[in-house]
């Protein structure tokens, strides 16, 4: 593409109607699609992964609180916490799979467990978080509608690097380079955010939602201050929330990053919305536990309920019937997924260096 930043080459319809978003006579591209996953039987729910991953993470942060009490004020304290910003990790990306329904197919135990996994255990407004995931879900990459390449501190085109002010305009110029240091402020923001979420009217349950963030910190701090002198409590959160947010967005920023951005006004149908601004990350199965299966975000964004064991099964029928349709199907490793990543940030805030204020 000329620009790789905006979505402005769509492939076009093939003469059997193909590319069009119809397949002449049987419905839409994604029906199809749709129709060969579930023939597959890869929609139904997996009770057993499920309850093997979450008893593994449960049973690993239960190791984590037992090792931070057995050892007491000691400054190996900060081996567990690099350990414990994993298992947040895990249970960030557990609460992911509970709000899209690929534990429980029904709301209302998607929602207890969501709460128990983000509120109490995490300290992140399940609520806001799955608000704003669902707008992007809804519009990927689209950078007005979703929230996760809306303009902050850091500028994701270079539409929005021309409009950046403050702070934007100066961390928009290095924002490559400061990427991975911003990121360990990313468990801080989450925070922040929910708390923040807490007086938004889209929130159903601000007073449950708000009570149980602040038993999970009053917990955190009151656990991490009654033990720790005060020096090797900050050392902890520091490392703890530091490496968390930098776990989570080693697991998020592949996705999306660095593929195309869509422009207001660009039509786009649902099975070309999300492969062609959606990335895989190819790996075995330490990379689909790192990540949680969203390595196979291609698949994930179209079946967004499917559960995570089914995603390699899924990513195999779904790049065929992209080949078959001439669709654009991004698949790369982990460390060139965050090369294109990166690439992308430079060339975004390229207007801000150029302008040199």
């Amino acid at each position: 593409m000329a620009n790789p930043t905006v979505l402005t080459d769509i492939p076009p319809p093939r003469e059997d109607g193909a590319g069009s978003g119809r397949r002449q006579g049987k419905g839409s591209d994604f029906s199809e699609l749709s129709r060969r996953i579930s023939e597959a039987g890869l929609l139904r729910r997996r009770p057993l992964y499920y309850s093997v991953r979450f008893g593994a993470v449960g049973l690993a942060l239960a190791g984590g609180v037992a090792a931070f009490a057995v050892l007491g004020d000691s400054w190996s304290q900060l081996i567990v916490a690099a350990a414990l910003a994993v298992v947040f990790g895990q249970l960030g990306l557990a609460s992911h799979d509970l709000a899209h329904r690929q534990v429980f197919s029904r709301r209302r135990p998607s929602e207890i467990g969501g709460l128990l996994a983000a509120n109490v255990l995490l300290g992140m407004s399940y609520g806001w978080w799955m608000n704003k995931h669902t707008r992007h879900h809804a519009n990927p990459n689209h950078e007005k509608k979703d929230p996760d390449v809306a303009p902050d501190i850091i500028v994701w085109s270079r539409r929005q690097a021309r409009q950046a002010k403050g702070p934007a305009r100066f961390i928009g110029k290095h924002q490559a380079a400061l990427f991975f240091p911003l990121l360990t402020l990313e468990g801080l923001n989450l925070s922040v955010s929910s708390f923040r979420a807490l007086r938004s009217p889209s929130m159903k349950r601000p007073l449950l939602e708000g009570a149980l963030l602040v038993a999970h910190f009053a917990v955190y701090f009151g656990g991490l201050f009654l033990v720790l002198s005060p020096g090797k409590a900050l050392a902890f959160i520091a490392v703890h929330q530091g490496l968390f947010g930098i776990y989570l967005g080693c697991v998020f920023a592949p996705n999306h990053k660095g593929m195309p951005m869509i422009e207001e006004g660009t039509e786009l149908d649902f099975l070309r919305r999300q492969v062609l601004t959606s990335r895989n990350v190819d790996g075995g199965v330490v990379t689909d536990a790192f990540m949680g299966g969203l390595n196979h975000q291609i698949e994930h964004h179209l079946f967004p309920s499917m559960p995570t064991p089914a995603l390699r099964e899924a990513q195999v029928i779904t790049e065929r019937y992209c080949a078959e349709l001439g669709i654009p199907y991004c698949r790369t490793g982990l460390f060139a997924s965050h090369r294109e990543a990166l690439r992308h940030l430079r060339q975004a805030g390229e207007p801000l260096r150029r302008t040199g204020s």
